[in-house]
């Protein structure tokens, strides 16, 4: 395994002059060794450009790649020692599944004892064991897919696994299976793999780190959990999430904060609210971290320049409170959705589309009016699409 070092950027254009002509924007970041990544965001965003890069598929317009402190930017994939699985099978349809796993070890002339090995332990992994000696021609999409996964896994001194969309002809029902299969064999085989994803879900579960990606740039690099809970940018906020994350244009003026003509926040109206970027940012030698409990900072101190800001808070954060709690703001129920766990409530605020979630069994119907909490610990704040807390 090998730690990966990025610092690069790529264009298809010969001169490019402005951020529309890279597909891939300035990037510096390191893959740690045995790390489990996601490249995640929609078509056309840089991400399999990425990976390209990362392969040796595609050599980077400017900048290098090292592989554990080595420069290896003009190497071959075979030179940097690469396993990649595409999004449709690569298989051999005249081998056999245990000829198939086999044959990146046989073509590097590994002994037959180590093959046999392998073999059947990458096998027992992806239930694939009752099927070695079948031909790969009569399987199954699924199974094909399978063969390609296992053939990028059974090289034990590869550098890195990269995964480019793999489980896109993955029978939906199968794909929990074969996410569940990946991650206990990254955590068994502790292999640095690189995965490639526009499904959200795939990224979250199986990563430690996601690279969100837009329009070539990556936008936020985090944990699943960095990502849903303090987006780095409004597009991560949109984009992780189902549905994602509400966005209200404010307006901090006067020392007050205005969502359209509601004055959701001033100092004489001030509450004992906390803010979780508040409370990251205090901290007492002595005590170690502020709670959040009784925490009351300025919104002055907090957003000390007058203008438009955009207030993000999620669905999942959003409950119905007693009508005139601080912070929180009349809305008129225009949709109700029983998803068995929870209802989902479709809200109109002057205008402004809220999505909130209510317990099952609570008593709510279109029509009705609803206090939503959108001052609370986890409520974020953005100025030009990035969060300023």
């Amino acid at each position: 395994m090998a730690a990966i070092e990025l610092d690069l950027a790529h264009s298809y254009v010969s001169q490019p002059q402005s951020d529309d002509d890279y597909a891939l924007l300035p990037l510096r970041f390191t893959f740690r060794d045995g790390g489990a990544y996601a490249l995640l965001g929609p078509s056309g965003c840089g991400k399999t450009t990425l990976l390209n890069c990362i392969s040796g598929l595609l050599r980077p317009s400017q900048g290098r790649i090292l592989f554990d402190g080595r420069d290896v930017t003009a190497l071959t994939p075979q030179q940097r020692n690469i396993a990649q699985v595409f999004q449709f099978p690569v298989v051999y349809d005249t081998m056999t599944v245990a000829d198939n796993l086999a044959f990146p070890l046989r073509n590097r002339g590994m002994p037959e004892a180590h093959i046999r090995e392998r073999v059947g332990r990458i096998a027992e992994m992806l239930d694939m064991s009752g099927q070695l000696i079948r031909r790969a021609s009569g399987l199954s999409a699924d199974a094909k897919q399978k063969i390609s996964l296992g053939r990028g896994l059974v090289r034990s001194d590869v550098s890195a696994v990269l995964f480019d969309e793999p489980l896109t002809v993955i029978d939906p029902h199968l794909k929990w299976q074969l996410r569940r299969k990946l991650k206990e064999i990254h955590h068994e085989l502790k292999l640095t793999l690189i995965y490639v994803t526009h499904d959200q879900t795939e990224a979250l579960t199986f990563a430690e780190q996601v690279v969100v990606m837009s329009k070539g740039k990556a936008v936020q690099i985090g944990s699943p959990e960095d990502l849903f809970e303090r987006p780095a940018h409004t597009f991560v906020g949109h984009f992780i999430g189902s549905p994602g994350m509400n966005f209200l244009p404010a307006q901090w003026q006067d020392g007050a904060l205005m969502v359209g003509a509601y004055r959701l926040w001033s100092p004489e109206s001030a509450s004992p609210l906390a803010w979780s970027g508040v409370t990251e940012s205090r901290h007492d030698a002595s005590t170690g971290p502020l709670s959040n409990e009784g925490l009351s900072p300025s919104m002055a101190s907090v957003l000390p320049e007058a203008g438009a800001v955009q207030l993000g808070v999620r669905p999942e954060y959003l409950h119905p409170c007693e009508a005139g709690t601080p912070g929180a703001v009349p809305a008129q129920v225009s949709r109700v959705q029983d998803l068995g766990t929870y209802l989902l409530l479709t809200c109109d605020f002057q205008g402004m589309v809220l999505r909130a979630r209510a317990d099952v069994g609570r008593e709510v119907a279109v029509g009705d009016t609803v206090w939503l909490p959108l001052l609370n610990p986890h409520t974020c704040f953005y100025r030009n699409e990035e969060r300023m807390l």
